[in-house]
């Protein structure tokens, strides 16, 4: 298991404390600092080498949700608060968990886990070219290559996705965020069509009523997602009428 570098932000001390306390019997953490400010703890998290930032969101002059949007995306965000109206705000900036005050041991732990996870999943990730071939993920306790000219579409499901191969009516399942392994795939072949699905545009043989037909599956075309589906079928599309201009 990997070993995180945190830091508490928090301008209550008894809750900063609480929470510099867990890190510490946590083997798993490495507790860098404990701010009374987010000012106080800017230059050590802009360094780059915070993993996890245990962030309070009520504070005074530079808030937890103002904070968050300015640190590097390398410091992953625990929101800790005393107000649970913040939950969506939080999420909004990409925590990864949001722990209410007072916060058990208990509670703590499964935040830990889940960021574990997170972090892990995604270094593994930032290892992946995108000129490789294949991808590796972790399905069922196990490792498993995937080359990526097998993959036909790929559906979010909550905080997993399901990895769907050509000729094969199984999918695999693997704890990861759309996000994370959209930015794994090569742009040049994996496109976003919806919410919840990425398409290999190599593997797509019918288009018919805004939907991506695989065999039995039609996959719906958002429109979030429609202006970019559209610029890649204009840029692959051959015109009839723009061919015999060309010729005569």
């Amino acid at each position: 298991m990997i070993t995180l570098r945190c830091c508490v932000i928090d301008d209550e001390p008894l809750a900063a404390q609480l929470i510099a306390s867990y890190v510490q019997k946590t083997p798993s953490l490495e507790l860098v600092g404990v701010y009374g400010s987010a000012q106080e703890a800017i230059k050590t998290v802009m360094q780059g080498n915070i993993d996890l930032v245990f962030l309070d969101i009520q504070m005074p002059q530079l808030n937890g949700l103002e904070f968050a949007k300015i640190i590097p995306s390398t410091s992953k965000i625990i929101f800790t608060t005393a107000y649970d109206n913040y939950a969506i705000d939080g999420f909004k900036v990409n925590a990864l968990h949001y722990l209410l005050k007072p916060v058990s041991y208990e509670e703590f732990l499964t935040a830990i886990n889940k960021a574990q996870q997170q972090i892990e999943m995604s270094r593994q990730l930032d290892e992946i070219s995108a000129s490789n071939d294949y991808i590796i993920v972790k399905s069922e306790y196990k490792l498993v290559q995937i080359p990526l000219n097998q993959i036909t579409y790929i559906e979010g499901v909550k905080d997993y996705v399901k990895i769907f191969l050509e000729n094969d009516d199984r999918s695999i399942m693997t704890l990861m965020s759309m996000k994370s392994l959209k930015r794994a795939l090569p742009q040049s072949k994996f496109l976003r069509v919806h919410r919840s699905f990425i398409v290999n545009t190599t593997k797509i043989r019918l288009i018919e009523r805004n939907k991506i037909v695989f065999g039995k599956v039609q996959i719906p075309i958002s429109e979030t997602y429609k202006q970019a589906f559209s610029d890649y079928i204009d840029a692959h599309t051959l015109s009839p009428l723009k061919g015999l201009d060309d010729e005569f």
